[in-house]
């Protein structure tokens, strides 16, 4: 390995080391309770504060006033004004604002997370390898959520619901230095697995929980967690006639994190400029259905 990236790699390892160390659990359930309450001119005040340290868009929000929110939740969560995004005419689109931390193929069943770093589909979608052979060769795309981005969570492309599991784990961050610090960080994490039928077949939207967050939540079951639960839950939808468009919100995160896509081997086909660390919006052009093998 060349010097400096051994370097790198070491910082990285040893920039996440109190992670292993902190009450990662305790301080998330304390966060939680935080963003919950309704603490009046204590909620605007810390509203405001979040709005200018990490430089929050609120001219994009349907209620720019700090002032406006009863709890850090409420903010956290705001909708946006109308006419804030535009769904682009195209097969797939961007899901969330964020930043792409990763994106490309699946390497059989290895999913790239940063240099010196992959995971197995297996173990991201919680043990399932049935559902995982429906990735092998695939596509994927992991974007980041960071604290100052829109945290409400929209479909790429119109699809069914199939099943949605709970899958607990770790509280690490996931922001990009943990990413390359954390071996297997998304398959570790806590997180809440949707499995659709669409267009070209199944595909899957993982939501990634972290440190901090309070919990996630879906738009047909509300909070999934809490309850914390160290069991794999599983609620299936094969029967209901659960249908989301493209652009219809599906879920949102109660404090940020990071979404995993997973498409089936060939069925489709990211745009040329989805590369690791752009900034992406809800709504752009995300991809096209493949039409040969990609």
């Amino acid at each position: 390995m060349i010097p400096h990236k051994r370097k790198h790699s070491a910082v990285s390892r040893l920039s996440v080391l109190p992670q292993y160390l902190l009450p990662k659990r305790a301080l998330t359930a304390f966060a939680g309770r935080v963003a919950r309450s309704e603490g009046g001119a204590l909620t605007t005040y810390l509203v405001r504060w979040f709005v200018r340290r990490y430089g929050v868009q609120m001219d994009e929000a349907l209620h720019p006033d700090p002032a406006a929110y009863r709890s850090f939740n409420e903010f956290f969560t705001r909708p946006l004004r109308p006419g804030a995004r535009t769904i682009a005419r195209a097969d797939l689109v961007c899901p969330v604002d964020g930043a792409i931390s990763q994106c490309g193929r699946i390497e059989h069943d290895q999913i790239f997370q940063a240099k010196g770093h992959h995971y197995s589909t297996t173990a991201l979608l919680g043990g399932d390898a049935a559902m995982a052979r429906h990735f092998e060769d695939g596509v994927f795309a992991t974007i980041y959520l960071s604290p100052k981005d829109y945290h409400r969570i929209h479909m790429p492309c119109t699809g069914r619901l199939q099943r949605m599991v709970y899958v607990p784990g770790e509280l690490f961050s996931v922001n990009p230095t943990t990413a390359r610090g954390v071996p297997g960080l998304f398959a570790r994490n806590e997180r809440v697995v949707c499995l659709f039928d669409g267009e070209r077949g199944p595909f899957v939207m993982v939501l990634v929980g972290a440190t901090i967050v309070g919990s996630m939540a879906t738009t047909w079951h509300g909070v999934v967690n809490p309850p914390r639960t160290p069991d794999i839950r599983q609620w299936d939808y094969e029967a209901q006639p659960l249908r989301l468009e493209q652009g219809a919100e599906m879920g949102r995160f109660l404090l940020g994190s990071t979404v995993v896509l997973l498409f089936p081997k060939d069925a489709a086909r990211l745009a040329t400029d989805w590369t690791a660390e752009r900034a992406v919006r809800l709504g752009e052009a995300m991809g096209t259905w493949a039409t040969v093998g990609y």
